[in-house]
């Protein structure tokens, strides 16, 4: 995974890249939507596919699947606040991290995530890293979020980058297309550490 050059600018997502946090995503979602009584609703392999949808997104999508009835916005912030309480857990995967660290003031660093700004930084801080990164970028920071590109695109117009010389690092299959929409390169990080 190490890059062999050095990019006009690195755009990490979070969860699932930078710190593994997709187990507790999938705990709050289930405390969520079992305390419903949906316990059918959204197993783990349709969790992973949904990686990098933001929860609203998500929560629309269950909704109309399976004619289900609840306030999207109520139960958004339900689940938020489900995964704060567990975010005290997260730890960092720790290739993708080295690779932040390595370009730390050589070119400039973005993270650009589905989830709430707040949780992700508190993430990141959590992890020891927030400093690494002068722009953060979250789910209420565009109106559509991934696999639009609408994120990346925004994370290289804080960084003062073009699109086409940003590379991300990403987990999930919205992330990796909203990537590929914005012009820009993409690693796939799973398919050199394993983050499941």
């Amino acid at each position: 995974m190490p890059l062999e050059f050095t990019p006009g600018a690195l755009i990490f997502d979070c969860d699932g890249t930078l710190a593994d946090t997709m187990p507790l995503h999938f705990r709050a979602w289930r405390r969520v939507l079992d305390g419903l009584g949906h316990t059918h609703v959204f197993p783990e392999s349709q969790f992973y596919a949904f990686g990098g949808v933001p929860a609203r997104e998500v929560l629309i999508r269950l909704k109309d699947e399976h004619a289900l009835t609840f306030d999207v916005d109520e139960l958004t912030e339900a689940k938020e606040a489900a995964f704060a309480e567990l975010v005290v857990e997260s730890v960092p995967i720790p290739e993708v991290v080295a690779e932040a660290q390595r370009f730390f003031g050589v070119a400039p660093l973005a993270v650009a995530s589905g989830g709430q700004r707040e949780l992700v930084e508190g993430t990141l801080s959590r992890l020891g890293i927030r400093e690494l990164f002068p722009v953060v970028v979250g789910s209420q920071d565009t109106e559509r979020g991934k696999p639009e590109p609408d994120l990346f695109l925004l994370a290289a117009e804080r960084l003062g980058v073009d699109p086409k010389n940003c590379v991300v690092f990403e987990d999930a299959p919205a992330g990796l297309e909203a990537a590929r929409r914005a012009g820009m390169k993409a690693v796939d990080v799973t398919q050199y550490i394993r983050v499941r």
